[in-house]
């Protein structure tokens, strides 16, 4: 059976990792990568097509955007106008409904199909809290992450002008409340406490505790280490008191990539529209055949 040709469009954190699960996959080959600056290739990457623009790249069945969240629709509606499904890891949750509609149209209109926020949270945190939800219909979900770094958060401090580098760091107070703790390195002649205010008006942190602290190395600091405590109680039929609790520990973009590669795979089987990981049947997740994955986990 032919493998499924994908691109990677982003080589940060996500794009590293995304290659490294696509590596991994039995049903996969790399199709190339997209760089800003393509004539950046570092040594991983040599027996690849690395490019500027999915256009230069052949055979493409799926684009896996490894991007800012803040590009997502950008480059989602570029790879849909030429015909290349695509999946992403959009992670603003009051955004995702938007990003939703705007894809789906796109998508209709390309003949192709397109899985949004396909991340653990939201992605397959959204799962477990769909799964939980239906076997107790009355009660309260609470969501709790970390310690850990944030991907999003960082990557939304490090665009604001002045900012060398920085490090988001959530850490759960309980009852799906967060702190977040912010440390920037600051490039010179910049103003930190301009910075701070920027960091705190913005989106990603406006709703939650937020410190920010300025630092000599953010790298010195780093841990790519994340993790989730989603705890449910409530009611099921009328019985009460049922409770249910999901917990990992993770390495963030690792457990990112690996979403994003089997949600690739799963963007190919799906009629043409956009959709979340909680409207993909589970295994369309995994590869080979639906009968064999029955008889082995079902």
């Amino acid at each position: 059976m032919a493998k499924i040709r994908a691109a990677v469009v982003g080589y940060g954190n996500i794009g590293k990792y995304t290659i490294e699960a696509l590596q991994a996959a039995p049903d996969f080959e790399i199709a190339g990568i997209v760089r800003r600056n393509a004539a950046d290739v570092p040594a991983e990457l040599a027996e690849y097509k690395v490019v500027s623009s999915l256009k230069e790249l052949e055979g493409v069945d799926v684009a896996i955007l490894a991007t800012p969240t803040r590009k997502v629709e950008e480059h989602a509606l570029e790879a849909l106008s030429l015909g290349i499904s695509t999946v992403d890891s959009f992670d603003i949750h009051t955004k995702i409904p938007e990003l939703r509609a705007s894809l789906a149209a796109a998508a209709q209109e390309a003949g192709r199909a397109c899985i949004i926020s396909a991340g653990w949270d939201p992605g397959t945190d959204s799962m477990v809290r769909a799964i939980v939800e239906a076997c107790a219909p009355k009660g309260i979900t609470y969501t709790n992450f970390g310690p850990g770094m944030s991907m999003g958060h960082s990557v939304a401090v490090k665009a604001i002008e002045g900012v060398e580098d920085a490090l988001s760091m959530t850490i759960p107070t309980g009852q799906g409340v967060h702190r977040r703790m912010v440390y920037v390195q600051v490039k010179p002649g910049y103003d930190f406490e301009k910075i701070a205010a920027a960091v705190k008006a913005d989106p990603y942190f406006a709703s939650d505790e937020t410190h920010v602290f300025q630092v000599e190395s953010v790298d010195a600091l780093k841990d790519m280490g994340h993790g989730v405590n989603l705890i449910r109680k409530g009611v099921s039929g009328k019985t009460q008191n049922q409770n249910f609790s999901f917990k990992m520990s993770i390495n963030n973009p690792a457990l990112t990539g690996q979403i994003l590669v089997a949600s690739a795979r799963a963007v190919l089987r799906q009629k043409p529209g956009c959709y979340t990981l909680i409207e993909i049947p589970p295994v369309d997740l995994l590869p080979g055949e639906r009968d064999w994955w029955v008889s082995h986990i079902v």
